[in-house]
């Protein structure tokens, strides 16, 4: 019978060097395929580990994989270092304290994810060269989760063809299986041109791309009625044409991030708002080009590895946190509100309570109602081979997502608790995975039956390029 201990415990021999990783990463947080010095440090690290490791895969110059073992089933442990812009924050200080130099920072935890994954990856990397076991352990160091969707331009180029189980993790402020609920989505930019004037001596010879920026707001508003009430749509005006409102603005740009509960409706609903655009313009005499950017597929779930994840999360039990870990998060609930508390209970399915601020149980499979749920190109990758993913308890409860409280705790001892347990969850369950091929059929069994009857079509277009950065030409080799 197959010993978990023997797997926590290659975790453990490992666990510091990873948690020196995730605290690196923190302190370079670095945006969509920009993350040049952090994809460099995944990829020094598979080397370091003995992984067989290249960099640049799918053409996306910030994306890392390694692989070690021989033959048998390939199992997929996937990570990710992308930073958010705008959440520069100090660690350790339960106050906002933006840190000078540095405008982001790592407000969804994804110094902890990518370290996390390659530590589990690791650990058993290490387990099936000690037993002597037949298989693949290949850890994806994914860029630009945070809406540059670098996980269905991988799958797009067919890196998890020979993949046969993939497994991931997020922060979150509690431990348990993920329930498989996303929303599938588009970011779509929408450039309007029109016609400059002199907005007072000849306005009549004036088309106006912001007026219809505008009018495209009102008509996507008034949709909202008429949509799944599952579907969410937003928008940023990213380019007004100008400053001068004596100038008739002849151009205007704004980027929609539309999101629906299912493949098909999102189809159905970015059609629709590429008509409202359309309406927009012929109101104002403009014209419109639209250009879809990134998306990402709803996550299709899996019963039987998510059973077995579960399985391997009450064998572990909760992460241990310390007196002095519920002190610090204290003093972070302390700047939110009790409705940012209450919240995160009920995103999970359990009831309020205020005598912990850190996670002390398992949260049980399926919980939620899945309303409060938003977008990961996970999702993407759910559709093309089995995928589980489990919720690691790395902050104080009630944190709300891309916040500075959130960056505040990155580097706190109860985050590389979170992450350490996560790993060894992540590494039981690919190690369960590789003892017991009977896993793995069940698992593609679940996976093909809820595939059939449901075409996949890729949210990002064949036609369609990440958006790279220039500076993303020098990352990592």
């Amino acid at each position: 019978m197959r010993n978990e201990a023997e797997i926590w415990t290659q975790v453990d021999a490992k666990r510091q060097a990873f948690v020196e990783l995730s605290d690196r990463i923190w302190g370079m947080p670095e945006l969509n395929y920009a993350e040049v010095r952090s994809s460099a440090e995944h990829l020094a690290m598979l080397r370091a580990q003995g992984f067989r490791a290249e960099a640049g895969i799918a053409g996306l110059p910030t994306a890392v994989a390694g692989e070690a073992g021989e033959g048998g089933p390939v199992i997929a442990i996937l990570g990710e270092y992308d930073a958010l812009p705008g959440l520069s924050q100090a660690a350790g200080i339960a106050e906002q304290r933006p840190m000078d130099g540095s405008a982001n920072g790592h407000g969804c935890g994804h110094n902890l994810l990518g370290s996390g994954s390659l530590l589990a990856a690791t650990a058993v990397k290490n387990w099936l060269a000690s037993n002597g076991l037949p298989g693949r352990v290949r850890y994806y160091g994914c860029p630009a989760e945070e809406g540059g969707s670098a996980k269905g331009f991988m799958v797009r180029a067919g890196v998890f063809d020979d993949v046969d189980v993939a497994i991931s993790w997020h922060p979150a402020p509690f431990a348990g299986v993920n329930n498989p609920i996303s929303l599938a989505c588009n970011e779509v930019i929408f450039d309007f041109k029109g016609r400059a004037s002199h907005a007072a001596a000849s306005p009549e010879l004036g088309r106006s791309a912001l007026d219809a920026v505008e009018l495209m707001s009102v008509g996507v508003n008034y949709m909202r009625e008429h949509m799944p009430s599952s579907a969410r749509i937003h928008y940023a005006v990213i380019d007004t044409g100008g400053v001068a409102p004596n100038v008739v603005q002849a151009k205007a740009s704004v980027r929609y991030l539309i999101r629906a509960r299912e493949l098909d409706e999102l189809h159905q609903l970015l059609a629709r708002v590429q008509d409202v655009a359309r309406g927009a313009a012929l109101m104002t005499g403009t014209t419109v080009t639209s250009r879809i950017v990134s998306g990402d597929a709803n996550l299709v779930g899996n019963t039987p590895l998510e059973q077995l994840m579960h399985r391997e999360l009450e064998r572990l039990g909760p992460p241990v946190f310390d007196a002095e870990d519920e002190a610090f998060a204290r003093q972070i609930q302390a700047t939110l509100t009790p409705e940012d508390i209450k919240s995160a209970f009920a995103r999970f399915g359990l009831k309020p309570r205020t005598d912990i601020a850190l996670c002390d149980a398992i949260f049980p499979p399926e919980s939620g109602d899945g309303t409060h749920v938003g977008s990961t190109d996970v999702g993407t990758v759910s559709w093309v081979v089995p995928t589980v993913q489990m919720r690691g308890a790395t902050y104080a409860i009630g944190t709300p997502g891309h916040s500075w409280q959130l960056v505040a705790q990155g580097k706190a001892p109860a985050a590389h608790k979170g992450m350490e347990h996560a790993a060894k969850v992540m590494a039981a369950t690919a190690a369960a995975l590789f003892a017991d091929p009977a896993e793995i059929a069940a698992a593609k069994a679940d996976f093909a039956a809820r595939r059939e009857g449901r075409p996949f079509v890729n949210p990002i277009p064949d036609d369609v390029e990440p958006e790279l950065p220039v500076a993303s030409a020098d990352a990592a080799r």
